[in-house]
């Protein structure tokens, strides 16, 4: 696993890998990040708030979080700055420091990809409620290749992050290595979502 440092934006939210996030950037530190992402064409961490808030004081993020990578950037119709991002890889944040502008960067070692397995017959009934979903939200990838939704890894994140799950359960959920697993504590939740 690689080892190098990254800037940080902790926030209210997990982002998983292949998943796209719209942030709002105000304050000086995070515009500081974009500009030098930019720039580089480098990359920035996400990871869930533990404790503190997303302004004012650095907050504490969690241990486990997933590379951002700018695809697009926007002023917001209060004259902010808005960025779209695409989740990639998953990274262990091993120790952070806080530059003086406040921002919290990381040392980081990125976790491999995840297997391509295929969703066994037993989790058969998960890319179907997958693709009700994304018809229902109209989400732009819902017409992509077919063969995703066989992709065990690809069901498991999108699930996660369009389920109304609680940000503790969407961050266990990023944190698990198996895809199989992921694929059992989803189905395990869906009695959850049932109407009566």
């Amino acid at each position: 696993m690689r080892r190098h440092e990254l800037p940080l934006f902790p926030l209210n939210a997990v982002l998983f890998p292949g998943s796209t996030l719209g942030l709002r950037i105000f304050e000086l530190r995070y515009i500081d990040m974009v500009r030098e992402c930019a720039r580089s064409e480098g990359a920035f961490g996400v990871c869930l708030i533990m404790e503190g808030q997303e302004a004012g004081e650095p907050a504490l993020p969690a241990a486990i979080g997933t590379l951002a990578r700018i695809v697009d950037f926007d002023t917001l119709p209060d004259g902010l700055l808005g960025i779209s991002v695409t989740g990639g890889a998953r990274f262990r944040v091993q120790k952070t420091r806080i530059r003086s502008n406040g921002l919290v960067v990381g040392e980081v070692r990125h976790w491999p990809e995840e297997p391509a397995v295929p969703v066994p017959v037993e989790f058969a009934l998960l890319p179907t409620i997958l693709e009700r979903l994304a018809e229902q939200a109209a989400l732009s990838w819902r017409n992509g290749p077919r063969q995703r939704y066989e992709d065990a890894s690809w069901v498991g994140f999108r699930l996660a992050e369009l389920l109304p799950l609680g940000d503790a359960e969407r961050q266990h959920l990023l944190e698990i290595t198996d895809p199989l697993e992921r694929l059992a504590a989803l189905r395990d939740a869906m009695p959850r979502f049932q109407k009566p």
